[in-house]
């Protein structure tokens, strides 16, 4: 069997378990979890350039 290159699953594992470590230190600063992503999510450069490069696509 060939050896996979890119493990997206894993990937997906280390992204959850840096997020989780952020939240952890930082808990205290909001009521949820979901609220810790939303807020994040809101802040990040990288996410705002995504959301406005997908936002301005045509379908």
């Amino acid at each position: 069997m060939e050896k996979k290159i890119f493990d997206c699953v894993e990937m997906k594992r280390e992204a959850q378990a840096i997020l989780m470590a952020e939240y952890e230190a930082r808990k205290n600063e909001f009521s949820s979890y979901v609220e810790f992503i939303h807020k994040t999510a809101a802040t990040d450069p990288n996410i705002l350039a995504f959301k406005e490069k997908i936002s301005n696509r045509k379908i």
